[in-house]
């Protein structure tokens, strides 16, 4: 797989696409780990792409841009202050052959994006978790909600690529919820299984694939957006 995690700050993922033609790194939330990570395996990075403006997920743009001063950065027009090259939705972004497409995936941020390279691999910043999401600070749950059907119509090989590992705890949630729905719940089960030994041997729960998400996420499953929203003030509560 030519994607691998950088675990950085509590429990963030920078993550690393790293391919014999094309490297780049998503949402650095520290410098140091990426420094560290690179020299390690000899690679030249070739961009920083940027999902969101949180500063867990762009804290380390400016210190590995003194590193490396002539590395593009792609964001959205909320991650301006970092950019070299700004995206917007429906963009198509050609890096080296390969292809990434930019999606509008706002609810937790208003600009929020996220971006699918070469129709295989999501990096979704904090607009999905597997079995969960991110909270909606801006408070434009339809936002979310639409960013949730987007996703649900993926194909289900894609992987997904999140900036948490909130797994356990998204999964502990899940139990609580939909309670009536037995296949639901027993897919939630066997992934929790999974998970914890992931977890137990020192792997990361990550990646998810939307397959994952259709079966095992209550937010991904909800019909509306006032269901929606009552799971997430449960979930925000839990």
């Amino acid at each position: 797989m030519p994607v691998h995690p950088i675990p950085a700050l509590s429990d963030n993922y920078i993550w690393v696409y790293q391919s014999p033609d094309l490297n780049f790194i998503v949402d650095p939330g520290e410098a140091q780990p990426v420094l560290d990570y690179i020299q390690d395996q000899n690679i030249r990075l070739d961009a920083i792409l940027l999902t969101h403006n949180h500063d867990d997920h762009t804290g380390g743009v400016r210190e590995i841009l003194a590193q490396i001063p002539d590395l593009p950065v792609y964001g959205p027009q909320e991650t301006a202050d970092f950019n070299s090259v700004q995206v917007a939705p429906m963009d198509t972004i050609t890096l080296k052959n390969h292809k990434l497409a930019v999606y509008l995936t706002a609810g937790h941020t208003s600009g929020h994006i996220s971006y699918l390279i070469d129709d295989k691999n999501l990096f979704c910043g904090d607009s999905l978790f597997m079995a969960g999401c991110g909270r909606v600070f801006t408070g434009d749950y339809h936002a979310e909600f639409e960013t949730l059907q987007l996703f649900a119509a993926m194909e289900g090989g894609v992987q997904v690529f999140a900036g948490h590992e909130y797994t356990q705890t998204n999964l502990a949630f899940a139990q609580t919820v939909n309670l009536d729905d037995e296949e639901f719940q027993a897919n939630v089960k066997a992934l929790s299984q999974q998970v914890d030994r992931r977890i137990q041997a020192g792997f990361p729960s990550l990646p998810s694939t939307i397959a994952i998400e259709l079966n095992c996420n209550p937010f991904m499953r909800a019909s509306s957006v006032d269901t929606f929203k009552a799971l997430r003030d449960l979930r925000d509560n839990f």
